[in-house]
Parts: structure tokens; sequence; C-alpha cells
């Protein structure tokens, strides 16, 4: 599928899909969103300890070099797992300029390191950061209390609902390791209510610019 490059309102960039008028980001800012979904909602839980992430499309690696940034600020060993069928290209990756968007020139070197990185083959970005690369769909994810963290960042309803269904949370319920949570943008009732029928504990937060709502949700530690 073709894709371009656009402009958010933040001023950071992301792709878009033409074909179905769907973004990697939001349009209301690709940093901000992410900022505020995976950050401040989510590796914010986590602090001086070791954590084992998985990332429900890896896309333009956004998430991933934010979570690079901001781990290091939190003292965490970071073993992190990128989910991707569809790789976006070295050169569309460079032309995001996050980078410049993150006030990182100077990591400029570690993300090119991140894109560069063979598929399948687990890497260290610095001695704190460890980048394993999976092109697989998330249909075939079979990962058992594997993660203490979920960033849930696949394309929406409108043009995925089979991402968003029971079969797909089932399986990120099974990936979680107990006590792990999973965040994403989405809010739609029948995605919390997936969740919900599966054992997760699901909160309704505050949403990023542009979204009222997102949800956080929580494997339960069972005694």
């Amino acid at each position: 599928m073709k894709r371009k490059i656009v402009t958010t309102a933040d001023g950071s960039k992301t792709l878009q899909i033409e074909d179905w008028n769907e973004q990697y980001h939001s349009m209301h800012g690709a940093v901000q969103e992410a900022m505020h979904v995976f950050i401040k909602n989510g590796l914010d839980l986590f602090k001086n300890r070791s954590l084992s992430l998985l990332e429900i499309g890896f896309g333009t690696g956004l998430n991933a070099f934010i979570t690079y940034i901001e781990s290091s600020k939190r003292d965490l060993q970071v073993d992190y797992c990128g989910v991707e069928a569809f790789p976006v290209s070295m050169e569309e990756a460079l032309a995001m300029e996050y980078d410049v968007a993150l006030n990182a020139p100077h990591l400029l070197k570690d993300f090119k390191k991140m894109h560069q990185g063979e598929w399948g083959v687990p890497m260290y970005v610095n001695d704190q950061f460890k980048l394993l690369k999976k092109k697989q769909k998330f249909q075939d994810i079979t990962d058992t209390s594997c993660y203490d963290l979920i960033y849930f960042d696949a394309f929406g309803f409108r043009v995925q609902p089979e991402l968003w269904s029971e079969i797909i949370f089932e399986k990120m319920y099974n990936a979680l390791n107990p006590g792990g949570v999973l965040v994403t943008y989405a809010a739609k009732g029948s995605v919390r209510r997936a969740m919900i029928s599966l054992g997760f504990t699901v909160e309704k937060l505050e949403g990023p610019p542009g979204k009222r709502e997102m949800l956080r949700a929580t494997k339960p530690i069972k005694i």
C-alpha cells in the first residue's frame, strides 16, 4: 500500500496510508500521542528495574525511540520487542526526523541503528536497551508470560477491526506476566468489553490530544 509523509499538529511527522486515509500516529500530534499514551500511562509505571516490553506495531520506530530516550531517565533496563508485519524503509524512517522532533539530534545514530538492525536478531542499542524486531502478523503471536508492558498501537478499528478482537486480546493477555499492563490509544466500548471478558482489569484514562479517553488494561495477579 502506498504511504506518504504527513505533518501532524505538534509539528512531528508520520506516515499515511492513502487508500485507507489512516495514519501511523495521531494527526493531533504524533509525539504528543506517544508521550501521553505509552510513556505517561505506561512506561511511567516502572522505574529502577528491568522491563520486558512488547510493541504491537513497530511502524516508524517512534515509540521505540521515545522509550529508548525516556528509559534512561527512569533507570530502566529494557528488553524491547517490536512486532511489525510490513516494515517501513530506512528512507521513510529517516524522513520522520524524530531526532529533531524529540530534541535529540545526538541520538540519530541510535535511531538509525534501530532500523538497520536485522529482523529476528536481538541487538543492543546501548547496554541498557535491547531491541528485537519481529516481522510477524499480530495473529501469529504465541508468547506466554513474557512481558511486563504492552504498547498496543495497531491501526484503528475502522480499517482493521480484526486486530481489536477477543482473539487478539487473548494473545495479549497470555503474553503478559501477572500484573503486566497493556496501554492503547483506543477507548471503543467493544474493545473495552473484549478486554474485560478475557479477565483484564480495565481503566478509562484521559486521552491524548484529540481523544477524550484511552484504555489501560492490567492482567491480575492471581493468589
